[in-house]
This record gives C-alpha cells, structure tokens and sequence, in this order.
C-alpha cells in the first residue's frame, strides 16, 4: 500500500520542527504519563500544573510536552536554555516573574532546556523561587536527574521518566507527516512497509525518524519503496551516548547479561556499544575485571583469556579485533560463575580495617640475622613443604586473632575441587 499526499509550503525548517504537536491529542507515545485521565494530562488540561523534570532519551517528547503546556498555559511562558543562560540570566526571568505573580497575579512557567547542564551556582539561583512558588519549572533532560539536578529542586518537582518511543508510535509520527499541510513540501508516495523500517530504525527517536523520512524524500525523490528505504537506513545512527547515561546503562546490561550467562543477549550488547564507536580497551577492562568478579576460581581460565584476547587485539586493532572482543565475550558468558572471590576480598578488606592490630607472629617472622632468632622470631616455624601432604598445623592470623573464613568457594565449575580441596586443607592447618 502506498500513501500519497501534497504538502504545504516550501520552507527551510526541518521536518521534526514543522511538525511538533501543539496539543495533547496529536502526542504520540508516553501513555503512561500523559494519557487520558492521568495527573499530569490532567493538571495540563486544566492550567494546574506544579513545577515538573522530563528525563528521557532525546527525541521522546520532552521539549514538546513543555511547548504543549506553553499553548494550554495562561501562565507567562518564558524559555531558557542551560548551556547559554548565566546566573544574571535566571535572577532577570525570575525578578520579572514575581514582579508578575506580586503585581498582576499572574504566574510564571519557567521552561529550561538541558537542565543538567546548570551549575551549582545557577540551580541555587533557581531553588528559592521555585521553593517559592514564583516559578513553576519545567525541566528536561538527557541525564539521570537523581544523579545530575539539584536534589532540592528534584524534591520540589514531580518526575516523569519518558521511554523511547515504540515503533507503532514512529510509525503514526511518520503517518501524520506524510500528510499533514506542514509536513513534505512536495508529493510523495511512499510504502507503508518503507515507512515501518524507518520506524524500526529510529531507535525510539522521533526526531530522527523525521529526519530519515526527510532524507529518504531528498535522495530517492517522490516515490520510495521498501528496497531504496533499506539502502538509506544501511548505516543507521544509534542512541548511545559514550558519556551520557545510556553509556552507563548499555554497559550495565551487558555485565549483568555477561554474569546471567545469556550469550547471544550479551552480544547484542557488545555489538551495540562497538558500533556507536565505544573505546574497545573500556569493554576489554569491563571484562578483564568481571572475569575476577563475576567468575574467579569457578574459571581461573577467564582472566587469562580475555588478556590474551586483549593483547591480540592491540596487536591486529579494528575492525579484525571485533573478533577477539566477541571471542572474549562469548568465553565469559558460557564460563561458571562465582563471586567467592570478590566475597573474600570484601570481608579481609573489611577485616582489616576494623582490626586494631595486625602484628605478624614471630614463628612466621623472617630471623636473617642469629641474635634476631634469640628473641623468638622464626622459632617454631614449621616449614610446609618437609611434610609427605605439603600441609602442617599452624596458626598464620596475627598475633591475638582467632582464625577466620573468608573465601567460601561454591560448587560451580573448577571452584567445586578447590572447595573440596580447601576443606581438607582447613581441616589440618587448623588442627580440627
């Protein structure tokens, strides 16, 4: 099926911009926060909107759900945008806001684009109007906000997660700009199924998914099918920002997926992270560092491996070092785990720094002199290797200090026969 249509007027505009929605009804996506009935559609509709943080991916809404609440709003409306707004900047918006609210009683919405990016001192400037009421923010952005905003603002505003967009919702946004009277310039015609791969592409980003239709418009011409859509979208852009917050969700996925030892799931996250352009020696640390972790002794195989793969890859580079990144990957993944290890090193560290004293006992003290030996160091010391096992008795904690167990080893992989192997061990060192 194909979709044919003539568009308004020739203009410079993007598409994304042309065709921003100015009311709820023409929305598409966030249904759990702005559909019907919900608070915040309602305190929209109704002008009783408190101050609010839209964090998201871009091309979710943010920056439209507040320009929505600009057309629906009697409030002033006033915009900022955090990367060129100074602190003189937010003081002049909000001493005119309450010259507003104290003399006409009217209210200000204060809009900030980027708001992660403000300072200190400039979230400090805004803090007492919003406490206040002067102001009502409107805040969005890319980041975590727990981590980025001010917690005091974030305390004094409801928070609204946005989601990517999900490809039916792409799908209506590229609908209706094939035939809204502020979308194409020209007549276009275009398969449905041309329309559902630029949706499928677009990673949950409208504005992206706007952007292809327009590029798909500009390079093919008026008539695009499923075939030169394909050829358009073969290097496709990804969401995946090296130092933003989806770096640091994409890679927490891939170390859970890594220690839920889902292979395949693990390499979709690797191949995600590799072909946004992400540091191959980052991913190759991540691993070095879960396979101690996450596997340790139920593998002792693993650390080795990925440093070997490590080395191969500094020695070959990209792109033949894909190779070696999902090598390593793929080991990992399959590999027993255990955290005995990282368990151990948690409670000798913790251990250690609780003890008042740590004095080494002097039958394991070093005596290279005689006169050292007089006082007791070295006496009794029992020298392991003269016994047929290659094991004694003997008490090696510090002086004071009752034998503890801190390494646990589990049943999985090799660390089952170092456990059956540590229990005997235990067993004569420390005579029981």
């Amino acid at each position: 099926m194909a979709r044919t249509t003539k568009t308004g007027a020739d203009t410079q505009e993007p598409l994304a911009y042309k065709l921003r929605p100015k009311m709820l009804d023409e929305f598409f996506g966030q249904e759990e926060i702005i559909g019907r009935d919900t608070p915040l559609r309602t305190s929209i509709e109704n002008d009783t909107l408190s101050s609010v943080i839209f964090a998201g991916p871009p091309g979710t809404g943010k920056t439209t759900l507040a320009h929505i609440i600009a057309e629906r709003t009697n409030a002033q409306f006033v915009q900022l945008n955090a990367v060129t707004s100074g602190v003189a900047d937010i003081k002049a918006v909000c001493s005119e806001a309450e010259r507003m609210k104290t003399n006409l009683k009217q209210r200000t919405v204060l809009f900030v684009d980027e708001i992660h990016r403000f300072n200190k001192s400039q979230q400090d400037a805004l803090l007492p109007y919003v406490e206040s009421g002067t102001v009502i923010l409107i805040g969005a952005t890319t980041e975590n906000p727990y981590f980025e905003v001010n917690s005091a603002l974030i305390s004094r505003s409801q928070v609204y997660l946005l989601k990517p967009l999900n490809v039916d919702n792409l799908y209506n946004i590229l609908q209706r700009a094939v035939i809204h009277p502020n979308g194409l310039h020209n007549s276009i015609q275009i398969q449905d199924e041309a329309l559902k791969k630029i949706a499928e592409t677009s990673n949950g980003d409208a504005r992206i998914a706007l952007n292809l239709l327009e590029l798909a418009v500009l390079t093919v011409g008026k008539k695009i099918d499923l075939k030169s859509a394909e050829k358009i979208l073969k290097e496709r852009s990804y969401r995946y920002d090296k130092k933003g917050e989806d770096h640091y969700d994409t890679i927490s996925a891939f170390i859970k997926t890594l220690r839920g030892s889902d292979i395949d799931a693990a390499l979709i996250w690797l191949y995600k992270m590799i072909l946004s352009g992400e540091e191959p020696r980052f991913l190759f640390r991540r691993m070095a560092i879960f396979a101690s972790e996450d596997i340790g002794n139920a593998d002792p195989r693993a650390l080795p491996f990925v440093i070997s793969a490590w080395q191969a890859f500094e020695f070959i580079g990209m792109p033949e070092g894909e190779f070696f990144l999902a090598h390593a990957c793929v080991y990992l993944a399959q590999a027993p785990k255990s955290n005995a290890v990282t368990n151990a090193m948690y409670a000798a560290k913790a251990y250690v720094q609780k003890a008042p004293s740590l004095e080494v006992p002097y039958h394991v003290r070093n005596a290279p002199v005689k006169q050292m030996k007089q006082h007791g160091y070295h006496e009794g010391y029992q020298y392991a290797h003269n016994d047929p096992s290659g094991v004694v008795t003997e008490n090696y904690f510090p002086i004071g200090h009752q034998p503890q167990s801190f390494y646990e080893p589990t049943d999985r992989g090799f660390e089952a026969e170092i456990k059956e192997r540590w229990e005997r061990t235990k067993q004569v060192v420390r005579g029981h």
